[in-house]
């Protein structure tokens, strides 16, 4: 008896690890965006057919390998970047897979939960609302961390993304969810509650490639405007390097100029662009004043700000220039933990010693719409740009275009900065608007309000992009309602646990 046990723990081991791993290469960079729509029915499965503990152990397992696969490129951060010997780098990682992983645990648990209080039927039900409930949870509590939501894996299925103007990123979450479900409907229910299931897994993925070919029929904004990317492609050891500093921005300041010459509306750079605080350095703003006044438009310009003061505060900004010097400022919010800032750093900031790449930052206060030129829009710097709400407040705030900088380089070339460039095409859907994305050494990109990926630069290139893209002239659902259906989904998670809670087969 112990043998079959363990036999079938063993196969059970192999089946969710093989799942998590097809689900980890949905995303960027194999992009294997197929698999999502089936590789969760046996997580599903499992959960149904076991007791609630048991399942959310399972499920557990599940979520930690499926984000230790995914954030794998973390490794190489760790490796470069701290004192962590190696294979010790992966201790920090595994920490957090195990944490992400969790909420995977909590669903399959509640699953399980409602399956034997109630019956299988009403937990395949509830199970897309409850994922896309863990998911909303996990992209905010304790600072959030969004990496990995289930919607992200199909970036490059423009027909499928374009209900994120409805419900966001988590809306592509609930249909990949909602097949995953019909599936193990099929597998595990009766054929009338099955076909049931599978006619309402087909008949909310048809609606979803309904609307999303319409969307995509749509004839384009008919404004434009012209703007230019520089990616000077900095390796990080030499960004702030004082030794190399006159090398660096020489470089920037060349591709400026290169771009300048189609007089573009509009130059941005990466984040943190400059080698010193540009506020200190009045001769670097007088020349970049008179690159903006080449081109008769902006220079949006990515540096470290420093307050005077008894501690002064540091802080990663974004300065618009125009030929009259710097003309407005927007202050990063939304701090990186362990990378911009520590948690809890009265009792765990000794941290700081164990990585170059961590630092102490002080956040913004407020999301600041730059009024132009060439037309009223928002920044959002590096992490913030993975917050859908982060980036709906800027656009209520009336930026018709966003802008990302971000320096990705201490990811190398890893899987890592080819992630963050995917979550960019559902900001672009969520509130129709196109986005300039300027990376120190890729992936940078313009993003048009349908998602596509207009053009980019490949990791490494140091290049300029210039492209024209249109500007945003209406308001979505998502953008005026927010995250309506995380709320909605978290309501529907609770009446279920409720109803699961009073008992009574179904």
């Amino acid at each position: 008896m112990g043998g079959l046990i363990l036999r079938e723990a063993a196969g059970l081991a192999a089946l969710l690890s093989a799942s998590a791993l097809g689900l980890a290469l949905a995303f960027p960079r194999t992009d294997w965006y197929a698999t999502p729509w089936i590789v969760l029915t046996p997580l599903l499965v499992v959960a149904l057919t076991r007791a609630p503990r048991a399942a959310l152990g399972w499920g557990w397992l599940h979520g930690t390998l499926f984000f230790l696969v995914l954030l794998r490129w973390l490794d190489h951060t760790f490796q470069t970047y701290s004192a962590i010997p190696w294979p010790a780098t992966w201790l920090p990682i595994l920490a957090l897979a195990a944490y992400l992983g969790l909420y995977t645990g909590a669903v399959a648990a509640a699953l399980a939960w409602i399956a034997r209080r109630r019956s299988p039927g009403l937990a395949l039900l509830a199970a897309p609302f409850l994922w896309v409930a863990a998911e909303w949870v996990r992209g905010r509590l304790l600072g959030g961390f969004p990496w990995g939501t289930l919607g992200y894996s199909q970036h490059l299925r423009l027909p499928v993304i374009q209900i994120a103007e409805l419900g966001g990123v988590q809306a592509v979450s609930l249909v990949v969810l909602a097949v995953n479900a019909a599936v193990a409907g099929c597998l595990l229910l009766t054929w009338r509650r099955a076909l049931a299931g599978a006619a309402l897994g087909a008949a909310l993925l048809g609606g979803t490639l309904g609307f999303g070919y319409a969307r995509l029929g749509e004839p384009p904004s008919p404004g434009v405007v012209e703007v230019a990317i520089v990616q000077p492609s900095i390796e990080q050891p030499l960004k702030f390097d004082p030794a190399y500093a006159e090398v660096t921005l020489g470089i920037s300041l060349s591709l400026t100029r290169l771009a300048a010459a189609d007089r573009p509306a509009l130059i941005v750079w990466p984040e943190t662009s400059t080698p010193g605080p540009l506020r200190r350095d009045p001769g670097l703003v007088r020349t970049l004043a008179g690159l903006a006044r080449a081109t008769g438009g902006g220079l949006l310009v990515g540096s470290l700000d420093v307050e005077a003061g008894p501690r002064p505060a540091v802080r990663n900004s974004v300065f618009l220039l125009t030929e009259r010097g710097i003309v407005g400022r927007y202050d990063k919010m939304h701090l990186v933990p362990f990378g911009e800032f520590v948690p809890l750093s009265g009792v765990i900031g000794f941290v700081r010693g164990w990585a170059e790449f961590i630092s102490e930052l002080e956040p913004g206060s407020r999301a600041v719409v730059f009024p132009g030129p060439p037309t009223p829009f928002g920044v959002v710097i590096c992490y913030e740009g993975i917050f859908p709400e982060l980036v709906r407040e800027f656009v209520r705030g009336g930026a018709r275009l966003m802008v990302n900088m971000t320096n990705d380089a201490w990811f190398g070339r890893t899987s890592g900065p080819w992630q963050h460039l995917g979550m960019y095409a559902f900001r672009a859907v969520e509130n129709r608007t196109a986005i300039v994305r300027a990376a120190n050494t890729g992936v940078s990109a313009f993003i048009a309000p349908t998602g596509q990926v207009l053009r980019r630069l490949d990791l490494g290139s140091r290049a300029v992009l210039v492209d024209r893209l249109p500007l945003r002239t209406r308001e979505t659902i998502y953008t005026r309602f927010g995250d309506w259906l995380g709320w909605l989904a978290l309501g529907v998670a609770a009446a279920a646990l409720g109803l699961a809670t009073r008992g009574g087969r179904a």
